[in-house]
């Protein structure tokens, strides 16, 4: 089997992501449409991680506003006109699968920002999974209470995160 790899996700995939998603995150349902509308509105964002001829994992990420945390299972409507960074909205793996390729789409997302001339990304780390995000360059945020409201949608280990790109152009030009 070949070694797996991120494809922009297609409107054909949509059955193997929403099955994914209950799988992984079955405390946070959102509803197929919800996902069909990311695709839309931002299709560089949205990815697969094929497996042979399987789906083992998809990333979805979307231009929006920093500390504007989207509604979960909400729809987004339009995107934002100034967005300010790019929100990775949620990035599941199947269990036999992870190993690296979290690391793979956050490169793909990062140059996707960088070339639109996005500084930022964001993400709420959700399960325990603020380590991981860590590892990949994000900082966690101390929430207000507006954001603090928000987050408490998301589970009670939600962690709003943001991962600045200018700092990290600097840190390679030394």
């Amino acid at each position: 089997m070949s070694k797996p790899h991120w494809r922009r996700a297609h409107a054909t995939d949509l059955a193997a992501i929403s099955t994914i998603a209950a799988r992984i995150h079955p405390d946070l349902p959102e509803r197929p449409d919800v996902f069909a509308e990311k695709m839309q509105l931002y299709p560089d964002g949205c990815c697969v991680l094929t497996a042979g001829d399987a789906i083992a994992g998809y990333g979805l990420a979307h231009p929006w506003m920093q500390y504007q945390i989207p509604p979960l299972d909400g729809f987004l409507d339009r995107l934002p006109d100034a967005a300010d960074c790019l929100y990775v909205h949620d990035v599941a793996v199947l269990p036999g699968f992870r190993g690296g390729v979290a690391r793979a789409y956050v490169a793909q997302i990062e140059q996707l920002a960088r070339s639109s001339g996005i500084p930022t990304l964001a993400l709420v780390s959700v399960y325990a999974t603020r380590v991981l995000w860590e590892r990949l360059g994000f900082h966690p945020v101390a929430p207000d209470a507006g954001l603090r409201a928000k987050l408490a949608t998301y589970g009670a280990s939600a962690t709003y995160m943001l991962r600045e790109l200018a700092d990290q152009v600097s840190e390679d030009r030394r």
